[in-house]
């Protein structure tokens, strides 16, 4: 794959306040990227860069080809840009406007109709089509502005907290509509807090802290990087001493955690381990072997709690 978004060494100051401090980063396309850092870590201030609402204090960023300081129109023509905030004409109809920002881009007046039937089916707002939008709950106000952002047919979508203050089921409808998007081709730039919404659709992160890139790349890759053990849990039927000796006696197997000690299911030990795929195998393979009734036999993987917290340190500029 190719890149598609590129920044090298961003630097944006205001004053004697540093917002960001040397900010590298690569996105591929086609991929989901999910920013993740705490309120005024940098996520806002990248983005309106990425975008030519702000220029940087130093640094170079290309956005599919074109500079940001070199080429802005470029730059807005390959994306679309939905703010942390829901900027709305209150007075019009929802098809007048997504008309109206369809207008902003030069879509030609006889494109306009079929273009804004076919934006309001992607984000199930077809029935809402005459209604004004000062009538829309918050959660249909935020799919329609990502309709917006897609009026003129972008590269790249750049999306600042998309699923802030919604309810459930409209993260759900958020989520669903982010795997569409990416299965149209499109490359996602997006920030959030919410790290469960981020693990659930990105398939890259990066964890930004005081302005400064503290954790990048794939999540899987990150999440076995962040622990310098396997761990592994194990479920048997009946008592777990059998089991417990069998584990002590096992290369690779370096501390055992029973369901007495933890939060772990009944008959149930959990184990920290050191060997690869293969050594994990013959583990298994050997617990059977010796008798073990073995039921549940599965590596825990940790979530994007965990990446976030082992690499933040909860500094706020």
């Amino acid at each position: 794959m190719s890149t598609i978004i590129e920044i090298q060494g961003l630097t944006k100051k205001y004053g004697g306040l540093v917002a960001l401090n040397d900010l590298n980063l690569e996105i591929e396309e086609g991929s989901v990227f999910g920013f993740i850092g705490p309120n005024g870590a940098g996520k806002t201030t990248t983005m309106r860069i990425l975008t030519t609402l702000l220029k940087p204090t130093s640094g170079k960023v290309w956005v599919a080809g074109h500079s940001v300081n070199d080429d802005p129109r470029g730059v807005r023509r390959a994306i679309g840009y939905m703010p942390d905030f829901f900027g709305v004409y209150d007075d019009m109809k929802v098809w007048e406007y997504l008309d109206f920002f369809a207008a902003c881009y030069d879509i030609p007046t006889e494109a306009r109709a079929g273009m804004t039937d076919d934006l309001l089916a992607l984000v199930d707002l077809g029935h809402k089509k005459e209604a004004y939008v000062e009538s829309l709950s918050r959660g249909m106000k935020q799919r329609l502005c990502l309709a917006r952002t897609l009026a003129h047919d972008p590269q790249v979508l750049i999306l600042d907290e998309p699923a802030s203050g919604l309810d459930p089921r409209a993260r759900i409808e958020i989520r669903e509509l982010l795997r569409e998007l990416k299965d149209m081709g499109k490359t996602i730039f997006f920030s959030s807090h919410i790290l469960s919404e981020v693990a659930d659709v990105c398939t890259s992160i990066g964890i930004i802290e005081a302005g400064e890139l503290v954790a990048y790349g794939d999540m899987a890759e990150m999440k076995k990087q962040l622990r310098a053990h396997r761990l592994v849990q194990a479920q048997v039927i009946g008592d777990t001493t059998p089991l417990q000796e069998f584990l002590l006696r096992s290369d690779h197997v370096t501390s055992i955690t029973g369901s007495d000690e933890a939060d772990i299911p009944l008959n149930a030990v959990q184990f920290d381990f050191s060997g690869d795929d293969e050594a994990l195998s013959d583990l298994l393979n050997g617990m059977v072997a010796n008798g073990l009734r073995v039921i549940s036999f599965h590596e825990e993987t940790g979530d994007l709690e965990d990446v976030f917290l082992q690499v933040t340190k909860g500094i706020i500029n």
